[in-house]
């Protein structure tokens, strides 16, 4: 559908601009009934009797039961899309648990494909962590798996496919997961959004669908941006292919209002589930940036009419008083074709509105989240004796098949692992070697702490993420604590750039897997 037919290993390069998307409330409304004019032609055979994806149900409670199956997406009153669902809605069920709450989530594969659950940002047991030939065999058709952790951080994450990702996840299949803290200050309206791209002719890339399978690459990764820029093509694939936007799986007029009334507190939970990086607008109010991938910034300051910079794979949460009634946009930037189907109506309850004018092309600063807050001295420092230095060289070559992206000169499983024991503090150099390609890394399992950016220590809140976006010439330091023992990817979240090699370990020496992969069982394809 997006981006698994975009699985092409390309010779040229495209420059574009940056990129840009958004969505209504998960908790969302049935557009099944919705007039559809055009149905492309890949849906119209072999997935003709599929139904619909429907509105986006919010599962809670300690036992929860996730269904993966094919399902038509109407994007807009135009498009309809044969895609992947859990539950039958893109995104796929919110699963809402509060902090301390042991989950237990029964995954059901009626996929004609295998599949794995991948719990983006969360730090859950290594055997839980979902990545097939890894900590666990991929779900066959028809088989059933169960998911078991404690909810032990409170934040904005998501789920989604680690088998065979650049094509299932391009597909559709993610959804969200949101722990509420256990003492939270209440707001008043929550709604969370959930940005991606899509092809309105799926074939359109078939001619580009070169079988990246056909390469030897075994894992896939995610990932996070600071000034806003999707540099170009990302040489594995034509993004410029990519023409619709959108927001919780539907674009344009398609996306449904996001309703407040005036005095009231919202809180806009974003997730970039796509390939680029989207910058917002939201005009007419002053906002903050309370968290973001889940985790809260100290003191965060009020901002107006600057940009903020979504990359693959991050989360951010923004709060603002609604306090200027009317009709304003939630609107992407960028030079795209599909972003201006990446906006989205607040609408204020019981007021005439006057409707605010989009401004895509208007010039603003985006926020520099290295700067942002207040300044306070974190976990780690740059300065402190570290157990373990690691440089992370990212960077791209052509290989017998196409291009290929490379840690230090090597792509997966060739490349060196982070050997860690469980105690240690580890400090990582990732540097962008690669010439026009956006690498957002991605580390499972745990949070690390970003030290610095192009060798300027951080000065703004202790920034704490799992997914941090390096453009071409950037240089970050960043710092974790080997808490969570197991083997842990950490990959780029480009899921093409994680698929063509971009992708080591985190390799605890004192830890012993209790899952043995099965060297003749050719269907684990965790990348």
């Amino acid at each position: 559908m997006k981006k698994w037919l975009l699985g092409a290993i390309f010779a040229g390069v495209v420059a574009i601009g940056a990129a840009c998307s958004n969505q209504s409330s998960m908790q969302g409304h049935d557009m099944s009934g919705m007039n559809m004019e055009k149905e492309n032609t890949s849906a119209e055979t072999s997935k003709q009797q599929l139904p619909l994806a429907t509105h986006t149900e919010v599962l809670s409670g300690n036992e929860i039961y996730l269904t993966a199956k094919e399902a038509l997406l109407p994007i807009n009153g135009q498009v309809k899309l044969p895609v992947y669902t859990y539950n039958g809605s893109v995104p796929g069920a919110q699963i809402r648990v509060k902090q301390g709450d042991k989950v237990k989530i029964i995954v059901k594969n009626e996929l004609p494909e295998p599949t794995a659950i991948h719990w983006h940002g969360y730090p859950v047991p290594n055997s839980q962590d979902g990545v097939p030939g890894v900590t666990m065999d991929a779900i066959k058709p028809g088989e059933t798996f169960t998911y078991e952790f404690t909810a032990t951080v409170p934040g904005t994450y998501w789920y989604h496919s680690h088998q065979k990702s650049a094509e299932q996840v391009d597909k559709g299949l993610y959804g969200t997961l949101i722990v509420e803290p256990k003492n939270e200050e209440k707001v008043d309206r929550d709604y969370t959004l959930v940005l991606d791209e899509w092809m309105s002719d799926p074939n359109a890339g078939s001619h580009s669908d070169m079988n990246m399978s056909s390469m030897n690459h075994s894992h896939m990764g995610h990932g996070n941006s600071s000034d806003g820029q999707q540099m170009g093509m990302n040489m594995g694939h034509d993004m410029s292919m990519y023409d619709l936007f959108t927001i919780n799986g539907k674009s344009g007029a398609a996306i449904e209002p996001l309703k407040v009334k005036k005095g009231e507190k919202v809180r806009l939970r974003f997730i970039n589930a796509g390939y680029m990086s989207h910058q917002l607008h939201l005009h007419g109010h002053e906002f903050q940036i309370v968290a973001t991938d889940g985790q809260p910034l100290k003191d965060p300051q009020p901002i107006k009419d600057e940009l903020l910079n979504i990359a693959p794979g991050e989360r951010y949460d923004i709060e603002f008083i609604a306090n200027h009634p009317g009709e304003w946009l939630l609107e992407c930037h960028g030079n795209m074709k599909g972003a201006d189907g990446m906006k989205v109506k607040i609408q204020y309850e019981g007021q005439v509105n006057n409707t605010d004018k989009a401004n895509a092309k208007e010039n603003l600063p985006v926020v520099d989240m290295t700067t942002y807050g207040k300044y306070e001295t974190g976990l780690f420092t740059l300065d402190q004796k570290y157990d373990v230095e690691y440089t992370m060289d990212l960077g791209t070559a052509m290989g017998k098949n196409g291009m290929i992206f490379t840690i230090n000169g090597k792509t997966y499983p060739d490349t060196a692992p982070i050997h860690v024991k469980t105690g240690d503090f580890v400090k990582v150099k990732i540097v962008n070697n690669s010439p026009m390609d956006v690498h957002p890394m991605h580390l499972h399992g745990h949070f690390f702490q970003v030290l610095s950016k192009n060798g300027k220590p951080v000065t703004g809140s202790p920034l704490i993420k799992d997914s941090l976006n390096v453009n071409p010439g950037e240089e970050y330091v960043v710092a974790f604590k080997a808490d969570n023992p197991g083997n842990w990817m950490f990959h780029c979240h480009d899921l093409h750039h994680a698929s063509a090699g971009m992708v080591t370990e985190v390799k605890y020496t004192d830890y012993k897997s209790d899952y043995t992969p099965d060297p003749n069982d050719t269907t684990n394809k965790g990348e």
